[in-house]
């Protein structure tokens, strides 16, 4: 079901200040659905944004890449850039990056079944990263595939593909600590939007092809940072 339009509004405003921003998060954090609600996944996109020095430039290049879920071959592409208008504020970057990402995702030709973002989802202090956020804001479901850990403590997963162990804050598991490929560090898997964690960790293994990264993610990385750079395959 499509959001209430002054809702949805109120969750895809980025003009903030950071104080506002925070206070967007809450509300974002109180609505994001925590168990399997999507009809039949066919397509998955992965979207991912770089920047300048440091990843701190004033210009945000995002790139969504979709792919057949099935056979993970590449159906489209699609590049956005831009100024990043809000500030580089740690916990906040939703509000840096999202406006560029969701112009990359509305480029690509059809809407895809299922996103996985670059980035945190429910596994945030306020249990709100940017794949929670898309996911809301775009009403799709979605995950968080990090590759570092936000916040939260963990064991480490054991060494074999497919072995992980909760992320926990407190007595809270906000996400999983998966291992998708041997003798590799682990990824941080959270719940994005209408994605349970259980069903995360098994599309997210089934994205890795035995690479440490899920193919969405990992090509639309290498496409933001190389938009003309051929895939080798």
């Amino acid at each position: 079901m499509a959001q209430a339009p002054d809702v949805a509004a109120a969750w895809c405003r980025w003009d903030v200040t950071p104080k506002e921003a925070v206070a967007v998060q809450r509300q974002v954090a109180a609505a994001i659905e925590r168990t399997d609600r999507f009809a039949a996944l066919r397509t998955v996109a992965g979207v991912d944004v770089a920047y300048g020095v440091r990843g701190r430039g004033g210009i945000a290049r995002a790139a969504a890449v979709l792919l057949d879920l099935t056979t993970l071959s590449v159906l489209a592409e699609s590049v956005v850039q831009m100024p990043a208008t809000f500030p580089y504020v740690p916990g906040l970057l939703t509000f840096r990056e999202a406006p560029a990402a969701i112009a990359a995702i509305d480029g690509l030709p059809m809407r895809p079944d299922l996103l996985i973002c670059d980035g945190q989802g429910i596994a945030h202090p306020r249990r709100c990263g940017v794949a929670s956020h898309l996911g809301l804001a775009l009403d799709l479901p979605s995950i968080g595939a990090a590759k570092s850990r936000l916040c939260g403590t963990h064991l480490d997963p054991p060494a074999e593909p497919g072995g992980w162990t909760p992320l926990l804050d407190g007595d809270e598991m906000i996400g999983a600590c998966l291992r998708t490929r041997a003798a590799t560090r682990p990824l941080f898997i959270s719940i994005g939007h209408r994605v349970s964690l259980a069903t995360a960790v098994a599309l997210v293994l089934h994205c890795s092809k035995g690479r440490r990264l899920p193919e969405p993610t990992r090509l639309a990385d290498r496409l933001s940072k190389h938009p003309k750079r051929p895939e080798s395959r």
